[in-house]
């Protein structure tokens, strides 16, 4: 199977969506590629368990993407092999009256994850520029000083929304959670073909609404907006990777690929060692357990 390298999806200049591949040939069959998930996976999952016990880094793993892009099934597959206790997945909705009472970054900074787990943001604090940036008058709703009407939400106002999610970012980094950015890259006519598979088969229908279609309209701003947001928020401490995702197995390889190869390369995560008065007496311990 092709080796997957972190450089070939690392977003570190501005881009075009248009130029950037939404499928990704690993020259494999796809049940090896759901074998070689499952590897990874694992050492994933051992990885966290030496986190959880070290106890002084987070993972924090943020999905965006458009409508049937894989998302959901992603992070299921990606994270199977986990031990619950050591992940926590959020989606983010539409927020909440109580959230709509706080800055649009609370309901995000209570759901980070705690040191020596992995959080996972479905749909993420940038759906604040964008889903908002397509639709400026959801901002209404956040009920701010200075936005009374659409016509206040100018340039500096989306200037100023993208220094506080950098920021967010750059604290929460300087804090020891190391921050993973996904853009699941569908193409437009996948995301079609998928929608008509929800219209298609009963058991699926329930996952569908009108307003997908509605949304599908708005796809080359909402692909300008990524673009913007990718591009401005790309930084070292917090980096986007573009995910092509027009096959999950493909998809959910790569996520897991970039998350293991990155994480490998901590070597300070270790298991604590017993204090040295304990670790003196562990065969006296076993010796009292082999007499029961």
């Amino acid at each position: 199977m092709k080796e997957v390298d972190i450089k070939d999806f690392k977003i570190t200049s501005d881009i075009k969506i248009e130029d950037l591949p939404t499928s990704y040939d690993l020259e494999s069959k796809k049940k090896k590629i759901k074998r070689e998930l499952r590897t990874v996976s694992e050492n994933l999952a051992e990885i966290q368990n030496r986190m959880y016990a070290h106890g002084k880094y987070a993972v924090l793993m943020c999905i965006q993407g458009m409508d049937t892009a894989g998302k959901d099934s992603l992070i299921r597959e990606v994270f199977k092999e986990f031990n619950v206790r050591g992940i926590v997945a959020h989606s983010f909705k539409t927020p909440t009256a109580l959230e709509l009472r706080h800055d649009y970054l609370w309901r995000h900074d209570v759901a980070l994850p705690e040191r020596g787990k992995f959080g996972i943001f479905n749909r993420t604090h940038y759906e604040n520029v964008l889903v908002t940036r397509v639709h400026p008058e959801y901002l209404l709703n956040e009920n701010m000083p200075d936005i009374n009407s659409v016509d206040d939400v100018n340039d500096a106002f989306w200037d100023r929304r993208f220094d506080e999610i950098n920021n967010f970012e750059k604290r929460i980094a300087n804090n020891g959670t190391i921050v993973f950015k996904f853009f699941l890259n569908l193409s437009k006519d996948e995301q079609k073909n998928r929608l008509l598979r929800r219209l298609n088969k009963p058991t699926k229908n329930w996952k569908f609404s009108p307003d997908d279609l509605d949304e599908r309209k708005l796809w080359d701003q909402y692909q300008h907006c990524y673009e913007d947001a990718i591009d401005r928020t790309s930084k070292p401490h917090a980096p986007w990777y573009n995910i092509p995702a027009d096959d999950k197995p493909t998809a959910r390889y790569i996520v897991a690929k970039i998350l293991y190869d990155t994480l490998k390369e901590y070597e300070d995560i270790t298991e604590p060692e017993l204090p040295a008065e304990q670790k003196a007496k562990v065969d006296h311990y076993k010796e009292q357990l082999e007499k029961e």
